[in-house]
């Protein structure tokens, strides 16, 4: 097998792999699994009369994260406008070791796919994260924003990581949703990595969700139905 082989049988493996994700239908049991009668009802989770969509199709170190506590918490600190009134929207979608897809599930998918090595995501002592780094971080994990920035770590860093999880941002009123397609994408994707058969991979990925996310049928359309409910969109 040539060198030029290789790279090419995994990206088309990838492509084949997202073309059957778009092929498939909408399943309206994922509706009923999230408590939803309709694709478009988390909307309803974004209160306050100051919204805005946070859009990252990739992780970037954690720094979608920091935005989306930075406006929440300039709204409190300069404007007087306190977290009921502000809603914001997160997004867990994309394909390959640097989207933001698996941002949205617990420790247990993390550890059973190795995500933290897929990711290329290393812990202050070099070793692949085998817990979701970004749901619950600690001041340690501020090693990923100094990388972020290409710059030493310092305490600054330290202080703003644990600020920033997942749960703190729920806490704070911020709702996550993540893409159907981009879902069944991962599946075939870690079929094809010789995780286990798609179908089940996916019942797996499906009941180790972050508590509150949800899944919408495909994240294009919920930027769409953001726009048309008035929320602001910031590209990350």
């Amino acid at each position: 097998m040539s060198f030029e082989s290789t790279p090419r049988r995994s990206f088309l493996g990838r492509l084949m792999g997202m073309t059957m994700a778009v092929s498939l239908p909408w399943d309206r049991r994922v509706i009923e699994a999230s408590s939803q009668s309709a694709p478009d009802d988390w909307l309803g989770d974004v209160t306050g009369d100051r919204k805005c969509f946070f859009d990252f199709p990739n992780y970037k170190q954690g720094f979608p994260l920091v935005h989306i506590f930075n406006y929440i918490n300039t709204y409190a600190s300069a404007y007087g406008v306190g977290n009921e009134r502000v809603g914001t929207v997160g997004t867990f979608y994309g394909g390959g070791p640097a989207s933001s897809i698996f941002m949205g599930f617990n420790d247990e998918i993390w550890s059973r796919y190795s995500v933290g090595e897929y990711a290329g995501l290393d812990d202050s002592d070099g070793r692949p994260y085998t817990r979701n780094v970004f749901n619950r971080p600690t001041s340690d994990d501020s090693i990923l924003l100094a990388k972020g920035l290409q710059s030493p770590n310092f305490d600054a860093l330290r202080v703003a990581m644990p600020l920033v999880g997942i749960e703190r941002l729920q806490e704070m009123g911020t709702k996550f949703i993540m893409c159907n397609n981009a879902l069944n994408s991962w599946g075939f994707e870690l079929e094809a990595r010789g995780k286990g058969a798609a179908a089940d991979i996916d019942a797996v990925l499906r009941a180790n969700l972050l508590p509150g996310v949800t899944v919408v049928p495909a994240m294009v359309i919920a930027i769409e139905k953001a726009q048309e409910a008035g929320l602001s969109y910031n590209k990350q």
